[in-house]
């Protein structure tokens, strides 16, 4: 009889033991949600001499029918850029972004602040031409240690007056 009943003992010990069942498979991760479009930049506040430059460098070249002097960071599209039409004796600022409407282009040197009508451009950009014997250019390329570009709605450019300015005026007065 004990041959019975140990195997009879072990199954009803058996039915004692709770049964154990497996977690759940771990819910699958959310995904990321999109990085929001960056806030456009504040307009600085104080003495605009004292502002940040605008990150990048000035390049100069020889274009068909005249030159072009850019600003920006290598390796992307020029923040701004002064180009020579020879032929028309225009010099045309361009500065990256586009805004609907065409909101005045203002220039902002050590001697002169002057709003100037612009246009859309090429791509995403904004442009006003000028004379090549306009003062204006003379007071971008001899601004003190630079000048300032604004249009509302897009963020202010701080950049260097180096001779590139310059050299694209000149081109142009020849």
């Amino acid at each position: 009889m004990r041959r019975i009943l140990a195997p009879l003992a072990v199954l009803v010990l058996a039915g004692c033991v709770p049964q154990v069942t497996p977690p759940p498979p771990p819910a699958p991760a959310p995904r990321p949600l999109p990085a929001p479009a960056p806030a456009p930049s504040p307009t600085p506040t104080g003495d605009w001499r004292d502002w940040p430059l605008t990150p990048g460098d000035w390049s100069y070249r020889l274009a068909t029918g005249g030159s072009v002097s850019s600003f920006g960071v290598a390796g992307s599209d020029p923040a701004f850029t002064i180009r020579c039409d020879a032929a028309q004796h225009r010099v045309t600022l361009t500065r990256a972004g586009a805004v609907p409407g065409a909101p005045a282009m203002t220039i902002v040197t050590t001697s002169t602040t002057r709003a100037l009508p612009s246009r859309p451009g090429a791509g995403a950009t904004m442009a006003a031409a000028l004379a090549a014997t306009d003062p204006l250019l003379d007071a971008m390329g001899y601004s003190r240690g630079r000048f300032v570009v604004q249009q509302a709605g897009l963020p202010v450019l701080v950049i260097p007056a180096w001779p590139e300015v310059e050299r694209v005026t000149e081109d142009c007065r020849k």
